[in-house]
């Protein structure tokens, strides 16, 4: 794999944005073949289709996995290339086709609304936390189930979001967020476990203490979402969204929200840019010397 990462660096002059990509995208696949006691040199043809399989199952978007699959594909390319391979593992995989996700997402009055909907019981203190957190850093609900109070830093208002594959990005609270989840953990926390939270102990969780799962998320927001009624349509992946569009309305850049939300695809936030008010061909003839 090295050997290969420094092909990309130094014989084709790949920028280090792409490079990262294909060295996350092996080591994926690496740690993939690992628990099924293989290795990136005996892959074979049904080790693959089997990665791709379990890809969607795990509900990765049709663009990632077309470009991990690619990865692969040019990685043993080069295997091929430099005579420690004869098959391709990955050449009969075709990409996936798929249309632009369609992105749903509260207006702001919907979402200055839904947060003060909690009462100011303890309970109430929980889940006003939990709704300032996931609109105010666009999580992922897997990295809201695994927050820790170690991951969270009250003092100087960020936090380190961990997902799935144990990737983490660091990302700024603001300050309802970080007011929100300071009063929780000093009072109401206690009500939930039955002691003071330690770094260690999951952030979120519920009357016994154990950590809310997804589904538990899922229950909690579609409470609140028919207050609003909205609650058809109100899940984390809604809060997300709400996240990105907002910022993107009121003048972010599509970087900046790649660099917040963890998201590797630029078609992503192609298709938070197509629903906010701010125009591919304004941002062409702001950027573009012949515009």
């Amino acid at each position: 794999m090295r050997e290969f990462i420094d092909y990309l660096k130094n014989g084709k002059g790949k920028a280090d944005n792409t490079v990262i990509a294909y060295e996350r995208d092996l080591k994926a696949f690496e740690k993939y073949l690992k628990e099924r006691g293989k290795s990136l040199g005996n892959c074979s043809e049904s080790d693959a289709v089997s990665y791709v399989l379990e890809l969607n199952n795990q509900s990765k978007s049709k663009a990632t996995i077309n470009r991990k699959v690619s990865s692969l594909r040019n990685f043993y390319d080069y295997k091929i290339e430099t005579g420690k391979m004869q098959v391709n593992p990955f050449g009969k995989i075709k990409s996936v086709k798929g249309d632009r996700r369609q992105v749903e997402y509260l207006s702001i009055e919907e979402a200055e609304k839904l947060m003060t909907l909690p009462a100011d019981d303890k309970k109430g203190i929980r889940d006003r936390a939990l709704l300032e957190f996931m609109y105010g850093t666009g999580a992922r609900v897997t990295e809201v189930v695994r927050l820790k109070f170690s991951d969270l830093n009250l003092k100087m208002n960020f936090v380190t979001l961990k997902d799935a594959d144990e990737e983490s990005r660091i990302v700024p609270l603001g300050r309802y967020a970080s007011e929100a989840l300071t009063e929780y953990a000093e009072n109401a926390y206690e009500d939930f476990s039955g002691r003071a939270y330690e770094d260690d102990d999951y952030v979120f969780v519920n009357f016994r203490g154990e950590p809310l799962t997804r589904q538990g998320i899922w229950k909690i927001l579609k409470d609140y979402g028919s207050m609003i009624g909205a609650a058809d349509r109100m899940t984390p992946q809604i809060l997300r969204d709400s996240f990105a569009v907002h910022i993107l309305q009121n003048g972010g850049d599509l970087k900046t929200l790649q660099e917040l939300m963890g998201f590797e695809d630029m078609s992503v936030g192609i298709a938070y840019l197509a629903v906010t008010d701010i125009h591919v061909r304004d941002v062409f003839k702001k950027t573009h010397p012949r515009a």
